[in-house]
């Protein structure tokens, strides 16, 4: 019994013994950020709260500054908290910057990285986002979707309409859920699917997520989970015991049976032409490309495999973060009645006799993406975007960053940095009004999507979805909090831990169909 409880303590020694060594190494470079001192071991994860590393990370930021070196076990790491520095990381050294870390959880869900999401920096990846691009989120390609925005707007804003005189309110955040998980399926698929043993969201009753919708959200929990695997790998046995991989694989293995029968009856429905009104989904451009190697110009034959990990970006990236934006934006506004009132005469006396606004009546609505702006601010749909990795040794501000480190940018402290933001925790959307600043990455003060080469090419379908369902929202409704609902726990910003930053509560709020 004595030699097992030593055996097992052993993997524990040795990484203690790598621990002192390294320690060693790193008094030796004088030329690394400032960070706190890391502990035997684990390093500085005692110091990273998970359910809100961006603000674990804003605090420390505080006191050793905008550039700061960490350890997450044994993954040396670099967080910066400012514009000028993420300007270093997302344009002066992009491509020293562009890679991605190869954690388990990532490998797993894109099918080895085979996505563009999470895929590390390669001529494979050059060649997907090129493909995605051109393809998929084209001007072009996003404007010939338009007419299924719209009318899913509309179908929003009407069963919203059926519940407005329940005093107990509507979960918004399950509403905008469905909303957009609805919007990507027609978008990427075609239709609606109703997944097995699926049950549809009820509007004024209690929320019950669908089936699709739950293995979302546990896969965005398991794309942020701590797995010993990545940080102390003679560990990796850990999560096996903790039951973490039994999670990740059931996880995987049911949305890729739900990737296969979207990509079935795909195929089925292949053969058949479209009638001139039918615009061609993401599905069907991908399968049509992989049958046809004359449509695209890769180097590697494109496989359901590769469908299926575009597929995951798709939904995880599509639903999560536009209806993340338009909670957060309603929440916002709720806090701030002043706001609130401005935001709706500006709509209403534009549009006072339209019942519905399309796509060209938000391109007048100067003061709404104000609003937009304001809320990707304070509460960034990614706060800490995706990890990067760096590919070579690089000099920022003097300091020496080596190869395979592990980089956040803190979106999340850069939208509340004094240096560049008066009055930096107030929702005060006047101050883009006048403002040249927006967030297509060349405004480092304001990167909600990043910047460079890895910046989220889903930007402009994404922002058109939340401008237009935010701003129907506001026209068609008048809003206030339910009867007996405490203001204050309601409207709190606790987030949930994930990539996505979602309200920790859910936003139950009551509609009221405005007067004509």
């Amino acid at each position: 019994m004595g030699f097992l409880v030593l055996l097992s303590l052993l993997p524990i020694f040795i990484l203690f013994i790598i621990h002192i060594h390294k320690t060693k190494s790193t008094r030796r470079t004088s030329s690394t950020p400032p960070g706190p001192k890391p502990l035997p071991i684990i390093g500085n994860l005692h110091q990273i709260d998970p359910s809100s590393p961006h603000h674990s990370l804003w605090q420390l930021s505080k006191h050793y500054g905008p550039i700061m070196s960490l350890h997450l076990g044994y993954i040396p790491t670099l967080v910066v908290s400012s514009s000028k520095m993420a300007k270093e990381v997302l344009q002066t050294h992009d491509l020293k910057f562009a890679s991605r870390p190869s954690f388990l959880g990532l490998r797993k869900l894109s099918y080895n990285c085979l996505d563009l999401a999470f895929a590390p920096y390669s001529p494979y990846w050059k060649e997907m986002k090129k493909l995605c691009v051109l393809h998929l989120f084209s001007s072009q390609r996003v404007q010939s979707f338009r007419p299924i925005r719209e009318n899913e707007v509309v179908q929003l804003i009407q069963k919203l309409s059926q519940f407005d005189a329940h005093e107990k309110g509507v979960n918004l955040s399950e509403t905008m859920m469905s909303f957009t998980n609805t919007l990507i399926c027609k978008i990427a698929l075609g239709k609606k699917y109703v997944f097995d043993y699926e049950e549809e969201v009820e509007l004024g009753s209690e929320q019950r997520s669908s089936k699709l919708q739950i293995l979302l959200n546990e896969a965005e929990a398991l794309l942020t989970e701590f797995y010993f695997s990545d940080h102390f790998p003679l560990l990796g046995w850990v999560d096996k015991v903790k039951g973490t991989i039994w999670r990740l694989d059931k996880t995987f293995k049911e949305l890729d049976l739900i990737y296969q029968r979207v990509i079935d009856d795909h195929m089925d429905n292949l053969a058949r032409p479209k009638s001139k009104e039918q615009v061609a989904d993401i599905i069907d451009i991908l399968l049509q490309m992989m049958n046809d190697q004359s449509l695209h110009s890769l180097s590697f034959e494109l496989t359901f495999d590769h469908i299926k990990a575009l597929l995951m970006n798709i939904f995880l990236a599509g639903t999560d973060t536009s209806s993340a934006i338009v909670v957060w934006a309603m929440t916002a506004l709720m806090n701030n009645p002043r706001v609130m009132n401005k935001v709706q005469m500006e709509i209403r006396n534009l549009y006072e006799d339209k019942d519905f606004l399309n796509e060209d009546d938000i391109e007048k609505l100067l003061y709404l993406k104000s609003v937009v702006k304001e809320t990707m601010r304070l509460f960034p749909p990614s706060p800490l975007l995706v990890p990067r990795e760096t590919m070579e040794n690089c000099n920022i501000d003097g300091y020496e960053i080596k190869p395979k480190t592990l980089v956040y940018v803190n979106a999340w402290a850069i939208g509340r940095d004094p240096e560049d933001w008066e009055d930096p925790e107030e929702f005060y959307p006047e101050r883009f009004v006048t403002s040249s600043v927006d967030f297509k990455g060349k405004n480092f003060e304001l990167i909600p999507f990043g910047s460079g080469r890895r910046m989220c090419p889903a930007m402009n379908m994404g922002v058109l979805t939340v401008e237009l369902s935010l701003a129907n929202l506001l026209h068609s409704f008048d809003w206030k909090l339910p009867n007996g609902f405490d203001k204050e726990q309601v409207l709190d910003t606790q987030v949930k831990p994930g990539i996505t930053m979602h309200k920790k509560i859910d936003l139950y709020l009551v509609p009221k169909k405005r007067k004509s």
